[in-house]
């Protein structure tokens, strides 16, 4: 396969979580453990760690014109802040294969099981066994206990309370005996994980400190990313039934989960300017309301059914909903780190706070 073609293969992978239409070659390791992991999602844990190290600079750079609300001696460590943000991504690797290792091992995931028609699974589509990928798992959790190890040499022992918050959720999110995806409580899990645990535990380690209003800063783009999982289980809702799945969708009802995903969509702007209006961060994250036109669209295609059928040369069929929330987080996400970043080197204290 020629560098090109390869480098087209690695895109596909990374932008899709799947390999191009078409393609009958066996997938070269890179392509095969994008997938596996399915690194296409990565960027919201990223966009999580970026956050939680961009209010952290903002509200030093704020407090150096006189603005922000931070204690004396509040400083960014930039080193630890890379190390967390790459700890966080790890973690996501591990939690990816532990849902398909143990939603396999449960029973739910089978080759006529949503899991297995949007993508590979990494054991039934045979690229792994359950050895290979037991063995990942274990390498990606030793990578981010070492990382985590490091820091708390560096921090106070505190730091080890998000870390293990966020394995706690990742493991048994799918593993017996508490499922968490069972029972309804997927969805808040994972709104804890995206938002307190990784914005403000990412905070502390670059900073040694914890303002109070950090808590609700973090909060904004949890609640993208648990749209986005909304989008998922309501796409999954009917499968989910039969198997005795009870995430939050199930219980609420297809209609009922449309609503509150939409919801949650719409709530992300008011919390972020109400926020840097109140002075906790800068006034650049305004830029948000330009993510206003893509969550009309959004809300307009979780207003309806899924369709019967896929639009032409639709890929990741029979999720719909998912993606459509996954852009919108996005571009949501995208806008707020810009205006976090503006807000870090051109800081502006508004005049009433």
């Amino acid at each position: 396969m020629l560098l090109s073609e390869r480098l087209n293969v690695w895109k596909t992978a990374y932008n899709t979580a799947n390999l191009p239409v078409g393609m009958t070659k066996p997938p070269d390791a890179v392509s095969k453990w994008i997938v596996i992991t399915r690194a296409a999602v990565f960027s919201m844990t990223v966009t999580s760690g970026l956050i939680g190290g961009l209010l952290a600079i903002g509200a030093e750079r704020l407090a150096s014109i006189g603005g922000g609300a931070v204690g004396p001696g509040f400083s960014v460590n930039y080193a630890l802040l890379v190390l967390a943000v790459l700890g966080l991504v790890v973690a996501h690797a591990a939690n990816n294969m532990i849902n398909d290792y143990f939603d396999l091992e449960g029973g739910i995931d089978t080759d006529d099981y949503v899991r297995a028609q949007y993508a590979p699974h990494p054991i039934l589509s045979g690229w792994v066994t359950k050895r290979q990928l037991l063995a990942a798992i274990l390498i990606a959790n030793a990578i981010d206990l070492a990382i985590l190890l490091f820091l708390m040499t560096q921090r106070e022992p505190a730091v080890a309370l998000f870390a293990l918050g966020g394995l706690f959720i990742s493991v048994f999110y799918v593993a017996p005996p508490i499922r968490l995806k069972h029972i309804g409580l997927g969805e808040p899990g994972v709104f804890i994980v995206w938002g307190p645990l990784m914005v403000v535990g990412t905070f502390f380690v670059a900073t040694g400190q914890i303002p109070g209003w950090v808590w609700i800063a973090s909060l904004p783009y949890a609640i993208l990313v648990t749209s986005v999982l909304f989008g998922k289980h309501i796409d999954k809702i009917e499968a989910d039934k039969r198997k005795g799945v009870h995430t939050m969708p199930v219980l609420l009802g297809e209609r009922n989960a449309r609503l509150a995903a939409q919801a949650l969509m719409m709530s992300f702007y008011p919390i972020v300017l109400a926020a840097a209006a109140i002075g906790w961060i800068g006034p650049w994250v305004a830029l948000v309301v330009l993510g206003l036109p893509k969550l009309r669209e959004v809300l307009h295609v979780f207003s309806q059914p899924r369709p019967e059928t896929p639009p032409h040369s639709y890929v990741g069929w029979p999720l719909w909903f998912v993606g459509q929330a996954f852009v919108h987080t996005r571009r949501a996400g995208a806008l707020l780190i810009l205006g976090l970043l503006l807000n870090a080197f051109l800081p502006v204290k508004l005049p009433w706070v």
